[in-house]
């Protein structure tokens, strides 16, 4: 399965390591949800995620850390490290007030703002079979975010706001390319969010019960694991080919929210899901072809 993936094209390999992050981040996100319901604050849940991640991070890096440490792009790395933590603070925030599957809903509205901001700022070419998927998954989107739902209280502004950041995350990763270090990356927004998080824990602490200590240990991995694969993704394949892929959260989210919160998708939020679906498939097949025939 290895040597598939290696053998595939920059495209192809971006499109899976995207897929893998989102399946982690839903998991993730299905995690805090559940310390949240259980009394903790959002951004406590929010520290243990970034507390986690600098703690992995700084063990595997500690042989090389000065090496780690030097940057091509401060301003670019501190200016990611402030939009990734405002991603994670607004979604977990959203998170008590909203469902699982219609929090993610609105966030996975950054794929349009992502591919349009590629177009814009870096200059990505944005074919037509693209867009129309792009098109194609936003409706998809829509028919779950439908008028006169629960999306429309104030709440869902904060997973509206996490789209904007994580779409400008997404497109400074991308402007940074492979050039610059995956481990400097995650070592700098880790350590924003870690230190931001725990100057605001005197004022939001509750104390951590003893059956939710594996809960929050299991946020710092998978929050870990997820920003890996991110970050790798969008500095292997264009934003605009990883995009349409975005949409596959909602599925994901859905499914997580009825089998861990009992939340029942209806009639429309299962058509929206299958339109997000297809859009995705029809994308990757067209990748395929294009991988098998030796094109860019």
């Amino acid at each position: 399965m290895l040597r598939l993936f290696r053998t595939a094209s920059p495209n192809l390999q971006g499109i899976i390591l995207n897929l893998l992050a989102i399946l982690i981040f839903t998991l993730m996100d299905a995690l805090a949800k559940h310390l949240i319901l259980q009394g903790y604050h959002a951004l406590q849940v929010v520290w243990m995620r970034y507390l986690g991640q600098t703690a992995l991070i700084t063990i595997l890096i500690l042989p090389r850390l000065g090496t780690v440490l030097r940057t091509h792009h401060p301003v670019m790395q501190g200016l990611r490290s402030v939009l990734q933590f405002a991603s994670s603070a607004f979604f977990f925030i959203a998170l008590p007030f909203i469902s699982l599957a219609s929090a993610t809903a609105i966030s996975d509205i950054n794929p349009v703002l992502i591919t349009l901001g590629a177009g814009l700022f870096l200059g990505e070419r944005l074919g037509p079979r693209r867009l129309v998927a792009i098109a194609v998954a936003l409706t998809g989107a829509m028919i779950i975010i439908r008028p006169g739902s629960e999306l429309f209280s104030p709440a869902a502004l904060l997973p509206l706001a996490c789209a904007f950041s994580f779409a400008a995350f997404a497109l400074i990763t991308r402007a940074m390319g492979p050039g610059e270090s995956l481990w400097t990356s995650l070592f700098y927004s880790a350590l924003f969010g870690t230190l931001i998080t725990t100057a605001i824990l005197p004022f939001i602490w509750t104390p951590i019960r003893l059956n939710d200590i594996a809960g929050f240990l299991g946020i710092g991995i998978l929050g870990t694991l997820g920003q890996l694969c991110l970050i790798r993704a969008y500095a292997t394949a264009p934003a605009s080919v990883i995009a349409p892929f975005g949409y596959s959260g909602i599925v994901l989210a859905t499914l997580w929210g009825f089998l861990f919160f009992a939340e029942r998708p209806d009639a429309m939020t299962i058509l929206g899901a299958l339109v997000i679906v297809g859009a995705g498939l029809y994308v990757w097949h067209r990748e395929a072809q294009l991988a098998r025939r030796g094109r860019p």
